[in-house]
């Protein structure tokens, strides 16, 4: 089983965690092609925005549907986004500090500053963390994106890992119309790694429920001495 999320959560929020665990162990979500058939592209660097949570949930766990003992989850489209934190030759790297943040469904982010701040989700966890097993694994329980005035849709990611820089980036859903003018995204000049954070979110299977599941593997650089 894989290890549980880096989180203060309650009590309450334990029997989520397994059960995002126990989804995990049963392999949907880490199902990996053969052998690398090409090197690996480097994730490339986004800026974190202005709308980090300027104050961190009670409940920081990779569930960001259901916060604390609430009984009512969160508006939007529940999505399973998951992947691996890889190094430059494909390893996985374990310990790392993965987290994730975003607007809810209505555009709003867990920020004093973000617009609407009145009509926030406050079923939205907003944001949350995990830390990656032995085979870099990590997963989140959260939303399908939305865009808002000037963005595509969109999940902040921040990976944390010991002995190198910490990568901030985004994930952006493919297909999207928004993506060919959203300025973040343009920005990144080299057509494969602007791809590369530019993945599928497609139905889950066996979903009766209409919930999606994105991939979206982190290629971190080598370390020094590596």
């Amino acid at each position: 089983m894989l290890p549980e999320t880096v989180s203060s959560a309650t009590p309450q929020a334990a029997p989520r965690r397994r059960f995002l665990s126990a989804l995990a162990a049963g392999g949907a979500f880490w199902t990996v092609p053969g052998a690398f058939a090409a090197a690996l592209q480097l994730t490339p660097a986004q800026t974190e925005g202005p709308f980090y949570p300027d104050r961190l949930p009670l409940d920081t766990d990779n569930d960001l549907i259901v916060l604390n003992d609430a009984t009512t989850p969160a508006l939007g489209t529940v999505t399973y986004l998951s992947g691996r934190v890889l190094d430059l030759r494909g390893r996985p790297i374990r310990n790392a500090v993965v987290e994730i943040w975003q607007a809810d469904h209505h555009g709003v982010y867990l920020h004093r500053g973000s617009a609407g701040a009145e009509r926030r989700d406050p079923g939205f966890q907003g944001y949350g963390r995990f830390l990656t097993g032995s085979g870099g694994e990590y997963l989140f329980r959260t939303i399908r994106p939305v865009a808002y005035p000037g963005r595509a849709p969109h999940i902040h990611m921040a990976v944390k890992s010991p002995g190198r820089e910490k990568l901030t980036t985004q994930c952006y859903i493919r297909g999207e119309k928004g993506n060919a003018t959203d300025g973040v995204l343009k920005a990144i000049r080299d057509e494969r790694a602007r791809n590369s954070v530019i993945v599928p979110f497609d139905p889950l299977k066996g979903s009766k429920a209409g919930e999606l599941s994105a991939r979206f593997d982190v290629v971190l650089g080598l370390t020094p001495e590596a």
